[in-house]
């Protein structure tokens, strides 16, 4: 990677969202579909509103502080895709002998039968802002918080993770909930 005396990242706000930066580090995006909060004070680069662009730099970056900034170029407009369109984490539900029931009661997805257990398996919904609905043999996780809405999902999934006698043989014990489709709600 060619030494730069400035990096310089440029990333186009939409008319329909509101960005503010406080503190040169803790961006805040308001859209139709809420707001997200995030600190980059971590990175130690300068971060500033010009007009309908963020202007992300940084003088003389080694090639991690390079790399660094690309991040939270791309963190930045996933935060701007998320309060325009939100994003969408669909999950299958798997099983051949028992029927798996997956419901949610407050702020957690119950998962029962699993296997046969009689136990069921509670997996925490991660953000204030991230849904999770059940659709046929479907799991739906949405919301405006990239991070959050993938997280909330692998939480699912790996609830499901054979462990013990059966890991050792996934092609007779492929009960579980598995992602198999995420990206922009909607599409």
């Amino acid at each position: 990677m060619p030494k730069y005396a400035e990096l310089i990242y440029k990333v186009d706000i939409p008319d329909d969202v509101q960005l503010d930066i406080t503190n040169d580090s803790i961006v805040t995006v308001k859209g139709p579909l809420g707001q997200v909060t995030r600190d980059f004070s971590h990175a130690k680069i300068h971060i500033e509103k010009q007009g309908n662009e963020v202007i992300l730099k940084k003088q003389f970056p080694n090639k991690k502080q390079a790399a660094t900034l690309g991040t939270i170029k791309a963190h930045i407009e996933n935060m701007i895709t998320g309060v325009t369109k939100g994003f969408e984490y669909r999950l299958k539900i798997v099983y051949a002998h028992f029927p798996i029931r997956v419901s949610t009661k407050g702020r957690q997805v119950i998962i029962e039968n699993l296997y046969g257990g009689r136990s069921p398996l509670k997996v925490d919904i991660m953000g204030e802002k991230t849904k999770v609905t059940v659709e046929d043999e479907d799991v739906v996780v949405t919301g405006i918080n990239i991070e959050e809405v993938g997280q909330t999902a692998a939480r699912i999934q790996e609830k499901c993770r054979l462990r013990g006698k059966r890991r050792k043989s996934p092609k007779t014990f492929m009960d579980g909930i598995y992602i198999y489709k995420k990206g922009i709600a909607g599409q």
